[in-house]
């Protein structure tokens, strides 16, 4: 079956996430739905990432297996005319080789929690940021963060629920920023534990508050314990931003 590498942009809020479930509509089923419109065919995809419920994309890579060869700009339209009305898009198709796969040869993966710093609530944003009230000091959050970057157990920043075989990462870079009312948080690594950066995030905002000191959020990270680490951020403020992988891998 020919394999479709797919760049695609979602708002996760009708969806229990990428990966499907049972209990409600995902990303991937509606995705290998449409495939399997356009093709006549069962069309498995995977993902870079499993966002989960609520958490949106910008430019998750995915690669899908088709029943026919079609043209890349085919594969692109058709798919997004048979995705209608679920709010996915696909930006990009290209054909590449069965050596590709979106997971296993992604070599970098980044997202961007989005804040929204005022005390009015939200209308048009609403379930696209979190809002933060209280106001946050971007650059005191940003130095703090650097005390995360490299590689670190990071069990204090782990879901339970986490199926990761190791909670050491290495976190390549993250970032924070001010632009107006909205405070962002930008990170990238190879891969991330279970809701690792929401819980980054929220303990972040503790140091954005004047709540806590880098030294405290330094704490957090040796204590190797999430009860220790600040909220987890809403789902709905997070990004999967993209994914990385070699020059030219795999692609025909």
């Amino acid at each position: 079956m020919p394999r479709y590498k797919l760049v695609i942009e979602y708002d996760g809020r009708p969806f229990v996430g990428w990966q499907r479930q049972e209990n409600g509509p995902s990303v991937q089923q509606a995705v290998e739905q449409a495939g399997a419109a356009l093709s006549g065919a069962a069309s498995p995809t995977q993902a870079a990432g499993r966002t989960d419920a609520g958490v949106h994309a910008r430019a998750m890579t995915a690669h899908i297996d088709l029943g026919k060869h079609l043209t890349a700009e085919k594969v692109r339209d058709a798919l997004n005319f048979h995705l209608k009305p679920a709010p996915i898009a696909i930006l990009a198709a290209a054909e590449v080789s069965d050596e590709f796969h979106a997971r296993f040869s992604c070599t970098g993966r980044s997202y961007e929690y989005r804040m929204i710093n005022r005390r009015a609530p939200l209308t048009l944003e609403q379930g696209l940021a979190w809002r933060i009230s209280g106001k946050l000091d971007h650059e005191a959050m940003h130095d703090a963060a650097q005390l995360l970057v490299g590689k670190h157990d990071f069990s204090s920043f782990r879901a339970s629920a986490c199926q990761s075989n190791s909670s050491v990462k290495t976190l390549s870079s993250i970032g924070v920023a001010r632009d107006g009312d909205l405070v962002t948080i930008s990170c990238a690594a190879l891969s991330f534990l279970h809701h690792q950066v929401r819980f980054m995030t929220g303990s972040l905002v503790e140091v954005g508050l004047g709540k806590w000191s880098a030294n405290d959020l330094r704490e957090v990270l040796e204590a190797r314990d999430c009860t220790k680490a600040g909220q987890v951020a809403p789902a709905g403020g997070l990004y999967f931003m993209g994914a990385s992988y070699p020059d030219g891998a795999a692609t025909i």
